[in-house]
């Protein structure tokens, strides 16, 4: 009889410490839940306050690019050596800078020179051509000359003849482009006596000019272009 109840006993507690532990697991399984809710909860939170951070968190790394940046830091030059290249660079620029300046320096000088060549090729031109001017300007005024002589020895009853009124109208012809080209004739009779422009051959009295004055005009002289080409050649009053 004691037995039996010891026995009874025994199967009462072992009911009871498998209910307790029925209880105990049912217990950690609610527990484990609500935690496990809770960290979901605190998980979306997170993800919706720092979506970039997760987004970061879950890119991959690439192991290319870390070797990149560790071969550049490898290869990271001292300040030392980044100022001798600065340092040489801006000596580059100098030297670049100057060498220009140099260069249009020298192509200023060449366009003055050139400059000064074409003036001065102007003025030679132009030397020429008056000197060529002048030179058959001389070697035409002895036939104005003779023409002058010629047609000083017609008589009046002789103006109408038509050989003399041809001959009258080629000397006209002849003064008028002389005229055009700038050669005129010097005045001399009547004004004093200028050694740049007259030629005094002799000296005479004179009751109708004063002394210094030129009388009488023996030979025209021209001037072409305000230059003399033939000296008037003159006599002057004592």
């Amino acid at each position: 009889m004691a037995e039996q109840e010891k026995e009874k006993a025994s199967a009462e507690m072992a009911q009871e410490t498998v209910e307790t532990e029925a209880l105990a697991e049912e217990a950690k399984e609610t527990e484990a839940a609500e935690l496990s809710e809770e960290a979901k909860d605190l998980g979306e939170e997170a993800k919706a306050q720092s979506p970039d951070e997760e987004a970061e968190e879950e890119e991959p790394v690439d192991e290319e690019s870390e070797g990149d940046e560790e071969k550049e830091g490898e290869g990271k030059k001292s300040w030392a050596e980044r100022r001798a290249e600065k340092k040489q660079a801006k000596q580059k620029t100098e030297a670049m800078k100057e060498q220009i300046d140099q260069l249009e320096d020298r192509v200023k000088r060449q366009l003055a020179e050139f400059e000064n060549f074409r003036n001065r090729t102007e003025r030679e031109k132009q030397a020429m051509f008056e000197t060529g001017a002048r030179s058959v300007i001389e070697k035409i005024l002895p036939v104005v000359d003779n023409f002058e002589r010629g047609l000083a020895t017609v008589g009046p009853e002789k103006q109408d003849d038509p050989f003399v009124d041809g001959m009258n109208k080629v000397y006209k012809q002849l003064i008028t482009e002389l005229d055009n080209i700038g050669v005129k004739p010097i005045e001399a009779v009547g004004k004093e006596f200028d050694p740049s422009l007259h030629n005094a051959v002799m000296q005479v009295e004179s009751e109708e000019y004063e002394s210094g004055i030129v009388a009488q005009e023996l030979q025209k002289g021209y001037t072409y272009r305000d230059t003399v080409v033939r000296h008037s050649m003159v006599s002057v009053v004592q």
